[in-house]
């Protein structure tokens, strides 16, 4: 395995951890002999193993590093670049774990906006119960699709979570980002006293939405069938799949990270950890986080139908979901949002905050194989 440069050698480290073939071993005292570049690299080795020792504790405890022990380093060298791999010697309990200067994130506060429950503990108490959300659609004449049915929240009220103005001309992916936002600031404890001593430079929104204002863009090709002079003014920014952050973050006076990711079904999971990765980094010490969407109406349908991806089970809604099924025969969509408030460990612990779990780190990857398909080997989940 080789690497050139430091972030590289950070990669190959830990992969390296769980397979340990160095080519060769290189004391400490021998690094004098090595070329200007090969110390500079060396050190940077020596750095990044350090970091790498707290990112992977959680499995495995890394000791054969120079700066742990007084040992060899054991150094890759394939032309000009080189790597270290360093040896897993037992797993890590809690009491065990290495003490580490990076900052840690936990979560705080959660908030959803779904056809399963609008509050946590209901939400969550239906999943545990197989309770389903599927059910015919109800919010528009569906009689010409072969999809009828849908994940699709029924009655829905933003309950005093969003000013009575905004709520007529936003679309509902950024009504589900205000409402679920606002419910995880006050799971998490922020009153509107906490809110006030909140450093709000640092604190940022990344509240992601796979396709947007879908609605407001249906609109807009609506009006401009008749003339573009009947377009809404808000058309362009409503669209925007930022747009949901933004409000929400101007509502709050939240100055800190505050943007949107868009990555399909994969949206809220990049967003998550891109907001943890902020508070690792420094950038911010609390972050809203999660996903957006609002698709069942008929374009959203009706695109989804063309890409022959829907399930048809109309006769069973409740059983049409079924993705590991040899039955199966498309997916249901759904709609809704769901909010983490997430916050460095010493920033909750100072004021008291209820600590729901830790965000230990993640990784991206891409099978880079298919537009919809997952490879069939699952090549990226093995990186």
């Amino acid at each position: 395995m080789a690497a050139s440069s430091s972030s590289s050698v950070a990669a190959c480290m830990s992969i390296a951890c769980g397979k340990d073939q160095p080519t060769m071993n290189i004391p400490p005292s021998s690094l004098s002999g090595l070329g200007a570049r090969k110390r500079r690299l060396s050190s940077k080795c020596r750095t990044v193993c350090s970091a790498v020792k707290c990112q992977v504790s959680t499995y495995v405890i890394c000791i054969e590093t120079y700066t742990r022990v007084d040992c060899g380093l054991r150094i890759y060298i394939v032309g000009q670049a080189m790597a270290i791999a360093v040896k897993p010697e037992k797993e890590v309990t809690t009491k065990s774990r290495f003490p580490t200067t990076q900052r840690r994130v936990v979560v705080t506060g959660m908030g959803v906006e779904t056809s399963l429950g609008r509050d946590p503990d209901i939400f969550y108490n239906n999943l545990l119960e197989g309770v389903s959300g599927i059910s015919e659609i109800e919010g528009f004449d569906c009689a010409q699709f072969p999809t009828r049915i849908a994940g699709e929240i029924k009655n829905f009220s933003t309950d005093g979570w969003v000013d009575p103005k905004q709520v007529k001309r936003l679309d509902k992916f950024m009504l589900y980002v205000l409402t679920a936002g606002k419910k995880a600031l006050a799971n998490g404890g922020i009153t509107e006293e906490v809110m006030k001593e909140l450093d709000k430079a640092r604190c940022g929104v990344l509240i992601g939405s796979g396709m947007g204002g879908m609605q407001v863009f249906n609109d807009a090709i609506a009006a401009l069938s008749i003339s573009y002079k009947k377009m809404s003014p808000f058309c362009v920014p409503f669209v925007s799949t930022n747009m949901g952050s933004a409000l929400l973050g101007v509502d709050l006076g939240w100055m800190g990270p505050n943007y949107s990711i868009s990555t399909a079904c994969a949206t809220s999971n990049h967003c998550i950890l891109s907001a943890t990765n902020h508070i690792i980094r420094g950038e911010a010490d609390m972050m809203l986080s999660g996903g957006s969407d609002a698709c069942i109406i008929p374009i959203g349908i009706g695109g989804f139908v063309a890409c022959r991806a829907l399930s048809q089970r109309n006769s069973d809604p409740t059983k049409a979901s079924r993705p590991w099924d040899k039955g199966r025969d498309g997916f249901v969509m759904g709609e809704g949002a769901g909010a983490l408030l997430l916050e460095e460990l010493e920033h909750a612990k100072k004021r008291g905050a209820k600590i729901y779990a830790e965000v230990l780190g993640g990784s991206f990857t891409c099978d880079a194989y298919h537009m919809t398909e997952p490879h069939p080997e699952g090549n990226a989940l093995k990186l």
